[in-house]
């Protein structure tokens, strides 16, 4: 990561601030709070019932059945996923609860699907969050293997990234349990920005690994000993719930940011040109708006631009408050990127992903 970066406050104020007085106004007079309901506290112990129920069972139960240890493991990859997008998600924002240790608490899930959460705060919140598609600063973007911005060096072998990708994407959460959070934590740890949490090394890396050796001890080490699990059973099982678990979170992300609609930026002598809010307008997209159950079951996040501008708002209000930010937007003459299908949002992902691989983008912008 680079210098800091500062936005141009001056780029049409005005939108952003009747934004939020509109919200403010849609909460206050609907007598809402901005936090958790009852409906997401219901996918709460439903995200986490899919992730701890198989575990009992391969604990407690006698599974002999590879079909049935099979589906079980991928009842858990959705479990996974659906912790990560519907519940610690919101929670690490602040978004869940007005109670801080409420947010905390829940927030720390994260380690039980094997990450460490300062990492993820870290880099979802300080870096995506604060400077989406910037150059040098948003990790999301920032990959040796893949070209995610046109401002990347191309790579001959980025030519094949568009049918190597799902590979890639499946490989995210074990990537992060073994490796990952390491790097990171190293990292960070040079950059100040575990400072910044609060947090010195040594604290750091005993969470880190205290929550890696809880993971290890719940996932692996009680099923093949008290629950006696054949160990290729297990070993298959393990990896495609993994495997599951990272291509839904990937497919879900990437559609947010890395479209050929989006924008992508490198900042001037430490500046960019848009304001804060207008960056994100120009940096994210929504996608099957339409579709309760589905935003239902990935938290809310095909709502990206509702989640970008307002991150400490629950997720559960994002449908309702989005013709607010459309209209608003309409208004102020602001681009709100919308896909009507989930399809045609991955469609444009991959058809960026091929245009950055093979550099036809390049020559298209030049």
């Amino acid at each position: 990561m680079k210098g800091a970066v500062k936005f141009n406050p001056n780029e049409q104020p005005e939108f952003i601030i009747e934004l939020r007085q509109r919200v403010r106004t849609y909460f206050n007079e609907n007598k809402l709070s901005t936090h958790a309901n009852l409906n997401m506290v219901i996918k709460t112990v439903f995200m986490l019932a899919i992730y701890l129920v198989p575990i009992a069972i391969f604990i407690f139960g006698d599974v002999e059945s590879f079909a049935l240890s099979f589906a079980l493991w991928g009842l858990m990859g959705f479990g996974m996923a659906g912790i990560g997008m519907s519940v610690m998600h919101d929670a690490n924002h602040g978004a869940y609860s007005k109670r801080k240790w409420v947010n905390k608490g829940v927030g720390l899930l994260v380690n039980l699907v094997g990450g460490y959460h300062i990492n993820w705060i870290i880099q979802h919140n300080v870096l995506h969050h604060s400077f989406t598609n910037v150059h040098g600063h948003d990790e999301d973007i920032e990959q040796a293997i893949m070209r995610f911005s046109p401002d990347q060096e191309r790579k001959n072998i980025f030519k094949y990234q568009v049918f190597y990708a799902p590979l890639l994407y499946g490989l995210l959460t074990i990537y992060w349990l073994v490796y990952k959070d390491i790097e990171q934590l190293i990292r960070y740890q040079k950059l100040g920005l575990l400072k910044a949490q609060g947090l010195n090394p040594t604290k750091a890396w005993t969470q880190m690994i205290t929550g890696k050796l809880i993971y290890v001890l719940l996932v692996v080490v009680l099923p093949l000993t008290l629950g006696g699990m054949i160990w290729w059973h297990w070993l298959l099982g393990f990896l495609f719930m993994h495997f599951l678990a990272g291509l839904i979170l990937a497919l879900i992300f990437q559609p947010a940011h890395v479209l050929e609609e989006t924008e992508f930026y490198v900042p001037e002598e430490g500046s960019l040109e848009n304001s804060w809010a207008i960056h994100q307008m120009k940096t994210t997209a929504n996608f099957a708006n339409k579709s309760k159950w589905f935003s239902w079951l990935i938290g809310g996040l095909n709502f990206q631009i509702e989640h970008h501008l307002f991150p400490q708002i629950c997720h559960v209000h994002y449908a309702d408050l989005s013709s607010i930010v459309k209209e608003t937007a309409i208004k102020h003459n602001v681009p709100y990127h919308q896909h009507k299908t989930f399809g045609r949002a991955l469609k444009s992902h991959f058809s960026l992903l091929s245009a950055l691989g093979t550099g036809s983008y390049d020559q298209r912008h030049a």
